[in-house]
């Protein structure tokens, strides 16, 4: 099965060894997204809601880049390093996933770069 590259300048550009997305047949399977400015290398914020709305606007970004939207995300994973922020994080969430797609929240102890969240998704494309 052929697998595509998708990549935008307009979503975190990792320095690491691996892409920001990849399509697989109608599959799309996001990196993790985390809120860091590609130009400095840092996070964007200390505050979580800026953080948090970054990520999510990265992902609504390689969606547009592979010719689709956010309502084609199928399943996110959501990496938090305090869970005390879960409420906060849904009320962001809904205001981008009105009709969420299935999702996974995990508590972890440190994400890249000391981000508060980071984000993954696979979404179904045509």
């Amino acid at each position: 099965m052929k697998k595509e590259v998708i990549t935008t300048d307009k979503a975190f550009v990792s320095k690491s060894p691996l892409t920001q997305a990849l399509k697989v047949g109608n599959l799309l399977f996001v990196s993790g997204q985390v809120p860091v400015d590609s130009k400095t290398m840092k996070v964007v914020s200390e505050d979580f809601s800026i953080q948090a709305r970054h990520v999510l606007d990265g992902l609504k970004e390689i969606l547009k880049a592979a010719g689709s939207s956010l309502q084609a995300i199928a399943k996110t994973t959501v990496f938090l390093t305090d869970m005390a922020r879960f409420q906060e994080m849904n009320e962001i969430y809904k205001e981008y996933f009105p009709e969420p797609p299935a999702r996974t929240c995990i508590g972890v102890k440190e994400l890249p770069r000391n981000s508060q969240i980071e984000i993954e998704a696979i979404a179904v494309i045509d």
